[in-house]
């Protein structure tokens, strides 16, 4: 009699299980430095048939690490950050001992990322699209050699089409564009913008697109940095995506308050630097010559360095800079984000701080355009408010803003979120900045937020029903991916 494909069917079913689930747990076992995480994926793959190592092959491998850091052997050395000339070093090192009580985190920070402080920056607060997006568009407009953008969401919407025709514009002057959008998050536009963008001849690239299913194990691995530099000298960075819910102005159907930083000053060339590397990495094309690098003279008294970060590196800067900051504050530790989700260490260095006399402010919006990410952080805030951390929750549109300061002296600002996703997951770019002045005034920004804020208790915390402590429980488990 013979077998045919209906009889073995089970076997080989049970053999590519098998097969399946051993290789992930080896993987996992083998290549996960965190043991919680490996514990978790190793119970999940084998507990749950096929669904658990197919979604570890697709979510839980980190594969474009290899690909990013062999590319970063074969790009040119232009795309480096390189060493400040002497001067200007000591210019930067003279800027921070002046703030005697920081002189630790910087020389921390050193040893985290090699990148230099630059003295000399001007960099200016810019609330909502109201401010940013014309200050951006009159930058487009007096470009005369280049413009970058990098972005994660670029609508087509009335302020996506400004800035498009703005490229336009500087194109048909001879200036040289570069536009990079992510690949997930060029899908939050709709209608799209990419037929728009080839119309006008626009030299764009989307990073890691792709429809194809193979390429599916990219998607947790986003470009979320934003970096937009004319001319190699004027830029703008923060955490504001164009699009037209930000222009309060306009009445919008879903406000979004935020802002983002205007940038002058030597540290713009490590902006330029980060954006020609990406750029590089998606498209093949070197960035290079004073169109993109030009010299650029002291603009200020804010000393700033860049601090790019992704999933190709072993140690995420931005997330190690906050811990050294939060080791170094001594008086006050204020943090704004619309995605607070921080990981165990995170928390405990919070918590630390709160404990040892620092006062805390966390601010937060009380409304999210993603809901369970609030559900996932409120079983985290309980354990903060029990240390001593003020939790405040802004009213109105959803706040959007990233920013953080401490003792009045240092802040950061830029793209990434309190969460796994931004200090695992995502390419993002913050600034690092040492100076009274700017760290004054996102103070006063931070105190007019938490002025008209909801203040968050212990009681209303610990007064949460059964379902709803258990939804947010059940949310903090897959706090790692949200």
């Amino acid at each position: 009699m013979e077998t045919g494909f209906w009889d073995i069917w089970p076997f080989l079913l049970a053999v590519i299980q098998f097969g399946g689930m051993a290789g992930a747990a080896i993987h996992v076992m083998l290549t996960k430095t965190d043991e919680r995480a490996a514990a978790g994926w190793v119970g999940f793959v084998v507990l749950v048939p096929f669904a658990g190592w197919v979604i570890y092959l697709l979510f839980g491998i980190n594969r474009i690490e290899r690909r990013a850091r062999e590319l970063r052997g074969q790009q040119h050395d232009m795309l480096l950050i390189a060493p400040l000339p002497a001067r200007s070093a000591l210019r930067a090192t003279e800027g921070i001992a002046k703030l005697r009580e920081l002189e630790g985190l910087a020389r921390f920070g050193q040893k985290i990322l090699p990148e230099s402080f630059e003295s000399g920056n001007a960099i200016r607060v810019l609330l909502n699209g109201d401010e940013a997006y014309p200050a951006m568009i009159d930058a487009i407009d007096r470009a005369e050699r280049s413009v970058a953008i990098s972005t994660y969401i670029f609508n087509n919407d009335p302020v996506g089409r400004r800035f498009v025709d703005a490229l336009s514009r500087a194109m048909d002057r001879g200036v040289r564009v570069r536009l990079l959008i992510d690949g997930v998050g060029s899908w939050y536009s709709r209608p799209s913008l990419i037929p728009l963008l080839d119309e006008r001849g626009i030299d764009y690239a989307r990073f890691l697109h792709s429809f194809m299913p193979w390429q599916m194990p990219y998607l947790n691995m986003r470009n979320h940095q934003k970096i937009f530099v004319v001319d190699g000298r004027h830029a703008f960075t923060g955490g504001m995506n164009i699009a037209e819910g930000n222009q309060i102005s306009a009445d919008p159907r879903k406000p979004i308050h935020d802002c983002h930083f205007r940038v002058e000053g030597p540290v713009v060339a490590q902006l330029m630097h980060t954006f020609a590397y990406e750029w590089n990495f998606t498209t093949g094309e070197l960035l290079e010559g004073p169109d993109w690098f030009p010299e650029i003279a002291p603009m200020g008294e804010v000393v700033a360095r860049g601090l790019p970060a992704g999933p190709d590196m072993g140690l995420n800067p931005i997330r190690w800079t906050l811990l050294g900051a939060l080791a170094e504050a001594r008086h006050n530790v204020r943090i704004v984000t619309p995605y607070f989700i921080p990981d165990a260490t995170l928390r405990t260095n919070l918590s630390l701080a709160a404990m040892r006399g620092v006062i805390v402010d966390i601010v937060l919006p009380s409304t999210n355009n993603l809901p369970f990410c609030d559900w996932a952080a409120t079983p985290q805030l309980e354990w903060l408010a029990r240390a001593g951390c003020r939790i405040w929750k802004t009213t109105g549109p959803f706040d959007h803003s990233k920013m953080m300061t401490v003792d009045g002296m240092w802040a950061m600002v830029g793209s990434a979120n309190w969460d796994d996703r931004s200090l695992r997951l995502n390419f993002e770019f913050n600034l690092e900045c040492y100076g009274e002045t700017f760290a004054g005034e996102l103070d006063s920004l931070i105190e007019r937020k938490i002025s008209t804020a909801h203040p968050v208790t212990r009681q209303e915390l610990a007064d949460r029903s059964l379902p709803i402590r258990l939804r947010d429980a059940a949310f903090r488990l897959a706090s790692p991916y949200l």
